[in-house]
């Protein structure tokens, strides 16, 4: 009888350290590889990073473009993006230009 005991009693203390060690690991693992792990925040950082730099980007076209329209303003009309906008629209060529036409293959 005293053996049995003291077999169940190493028996069950070796079950709850594995039994622990077990749910470490799993916590462990999560912790690196899980939603919310390690490696996702990685992926969260570079992916912050690239989306940062694409705004950076576009706010910069934006103030070009503001640029742009406000030179088009009727209060402050720019007489040359008036000319460059009407030759686009109208393909308005002036008198004095040179045209070179182009045979096409």
């Amino acid at each position: 009888m005293v053996s049995r005991r003291k077999l169940r009693t190493v028996l069950t203390t070796l079950g709850l350290y594995a039994g622990c060690g077990l749910v470490i690991a799993y916590f462990a693992v999560n912790a690196f590889s899980g939603n919310h792990g390690l490696r996702a925040q990685k992926d969260l950082d570079q992916q912050f990073t690239a989306l940062s730099q694409e705004l950076d980007q576009l706010k910069h076209e934006r103030a070009d473009w503001e640029h742009r329209v406000k030179l088009l303003k009727s209060a402050s009309i720019d007489p040359d993006m008036l000319e460059e906008r009407a030759r686009a629209n109208l393909n308005y060529l002036d008198p004095r230009e040179l045209t070179l036409m182009l045979k096409r293959p």
